[in-house]
Protein backbone atom coordinates (compact mmCIF):
# COMPACT_ATOMS: atom_id res chain seq x y z
CA UNK A 1 0.00 0.00 0.00
CA UNK A 2 0.95 3.23 -0.55
CA UNK A 3 -0.75 6.97 0.71
CA UNK A 4 -0.15 9.90 -1.83
CA UNK A 5 -0.86 13.33 -1.41
CA UNK A 6 -0.77 16.22 -3.89
CA UNK A 7 0.38 19.89 -3.06
CA UNK A 8 1.44 22.73 -5.18
CA UNK A 9 -2.04 23.17 -6.82
CA UNK A 10 -3.17 27.23 -6.75
CA UNK A 11 -4.14 29.97 -9.19
CA UNK A 12 -1.87 31.43 -11.37
CA UNK A 13 -2.37 33.64 -14.71
CA UNK A 14 -1.55 32.29 -18.46
CA UNK A 15 1.76 31.71 -19.29
CA UNK A 16 2.84 31.34 -15.53
CA UNK A 17 4.13 28.73 -13.60
CA UNK A 18 3.40 26.03 -10.96
CA UNK A 19 5.21 23.13 -9.50
CA UNK A 20 3.16 20.43 -7.95
CA UNK A 21 4.47 18.18 -5.14
CA UNK A 22 3.67 14.44 -4.55
CA UNK A 23 4.81 12.82 -1.52
CA UNK A 24 4.16 9.05 -0.64
CA UNK A 25 4.12 7.49 2.29
CA UNK A 26 4.29 3.61 3.07
CA UNK A 27 5.84 0.86 0.69
CA UNK A 28 8.93 1.39 -0.64
CA UNK A 29 8.64 4.67 -2.91
CA UNK A 30 11.51 3.45 -5.41
CA UNK A 31 10.05 0.81 -6.60
CA UNK A 32 6.78 2.48 -7.67
CA UNK A 33 6.19 3.90 -11.59
CA UNK A 34 4.44 7.58 -11.04
CA UNK A 35 2.12 9.43 -13.30
CA UNK A 36 -0.42 12.81 -13.21
CA UNK A 37 -3.59 12.88 -14.37
CA UNK A 38 -5.47 15.47 -14.86
CA UNK A 39 -10.00 16.25 -14.72
CA UNK A 40 -11.26 18.93 -15.59
CA UNK A 41 -15.41 19.23 -15.09
CA UNK A 42 -17.42 17.35 -17.56
CA UNK A 43 -14.23 15.89 -19.53
CA UNK A 44 -12.49 12.49 -18.64
CA UNK A 45 -9.57 11.96 -16.91
CA UNK A 46 -6.53 12.79 -19.31
CA UNK A 47 -2.68 11.75 -19.09
CA UNK A 48 -0.32 14.13 -18.18
CA UNK A 49 3.19 12.56 -17.33
CA UNK A 50 4.26 9.60 -15.83
CA UNK A 51 8.01 8.35 -14.54
CA UNK A 52 9.49 5.16 -14.21
CA UNK A 53 10.69 3.89 -10.92
CA UNK A 54 14.18 4.90 -11.48
CA UNK A 55 12.84 8.01 -13.23
CA UNK A 56 15.14 6.96 -16.42
CA UNK A 57 11.74 6.85 -18.15
CA UNK A 58 9.31 9.47 -18.67
CA UNK A 59 6.46 10.20 -20.91
CA UNK A 60 3.85 13.20 -21.18
CA UNK A 61 0.78 13.71 -22.80
CA UNK A 62 0.77 15.74 -26.29
CA UNK A 63 -1.19 18.60 -25.39
CA UNK A 64 1.92 18.95 -22.71
CA UNK A 65 5.05 17.88 -24.33
CA UNK A 66 7.45 20.71 -24.02
CA UNK A 67 5.82 22.86 -20.97
CA UNK A 68 5.38 20.50 -18.10
CA UNK A 69 8.64 18.43 -16.49
CA UNK A 70 8.03 15.40 -14.48
CA UNK A 71 10.91 13.84 -12.05
CA UNK A 72 11.20 12.52 -9.04
CA UNK A 73 13.30 12.36 -5.81
CA UNK A 74 13.30 8.66 -4.24
CA UNK A 75 15.01 9.44 -1.28
CA UNK A 76 12.15 12.10 -0.37
CA UNK A 77 9.46 9.75 -1.73
CA UNK A 78 7.98 12.19 -4.09
CA UNK A 79 7.17 13.22 -7.42
CA UNK A 80 7.20 16.37 -8.96
CA UNK A 81 5.24 18.01 -12.29
CA UNK A 82 7.16 21.51 -13.05
CA UNK A 83 4.05 23.51 -15.54
CA UNK A 84 5.39 25.95 -17.57
CA UNK A 85 4.10 28.39 -19.99
CA UNK A 86 0.37 27.47 -18.07
CA UNK A 87 -2.97 27.77 -20.39
CA UNK A 88 -6.13 28.13 -19.74
CA UNK A 89 -7.01 24.92 -20.78
CA UNK A 90 -4.83 23.52 -18.13
CA UNK A 91 -7.61 24.05 -15.42
CA UNK A 92 -8.35 20.52 -14.10
CA UNK A 93 -7.67 18.49 -10.53
CA UNK A 94 -4.78 17.34 -10.91
CA UNK A 95 -4.14 13.50 -9.48
CA UNK A 96 -0.96 11.48 -8.64
CA UNK A 97 -0.88 7.91 -9.37
CA UNK A 98 1.04 5.25 -8.11
CA UNK A 99 1.88 1.82 -9.86
CA UNK A 100 4.24 -1.30 -8.30
CA UNK A 101 6.21 -1.69 -10.94
CA UNK A 102 10.19 -1.68 -11.76
CA UNK A 103 9.90 -1.84 -15.73
CA UNK A 104 11.58 0.95 -17.50
CA UNK A 105 7.92 1.41 -19.26
CA UNK A 106 6.12 4.32 -19.45
CA UNK A 107 2.31 3.96 -17.84
CA UNK A 108 -0.34 6.20 -19.81
CA UNK A 109 -3.49 4.68 -18.91
CA UNK A 110 -5.23 5.56 -15.40
CA UNK A 111 -6.30 1.90 -14.97
CA UNK A 112 -2.65 0.77 -15.05
CA UNK A 113 -2.14 2.33 -11.81
CA UNK A 114 -3.18 1.02 -8.37
CA UNK A 115 -3.08 4.06 -6.03
CA UNK A 116 -4.27 7.30 -5.93
CA UNK A 117 -4.14 10.92 -4.32
CA UNK A 118 -7.21 12.82 -3.88
CA UNK A 119 -6.15 15.55 -6.18
CA UNK A 120 -4.86 19.30 -6.30
CA UNK A 121 -7.03 22.05 -8.59
CA UNK A 122 -5.00 24.27 -11.01
CA UNK A 123 -6.82 27.33 -12.18
CA UNK A 124 -5.49 28.86 -15.11
CA UNK A 125 -7.10 32.53 -15.51
CA UNK A 126 -6.41 34.06 -19.11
Amino acid sequence: QVQLVESGGGLVQAGGSLRLSCAASGRAFSSYAMGWFRQAPGKEREFVAAISWSGGSTGYGDSVKGRFTISRDNAKSTVYLQMNSLKPEDTANYYCAARNSISTLVRRTSTQYDYWGQGTQVTVSS
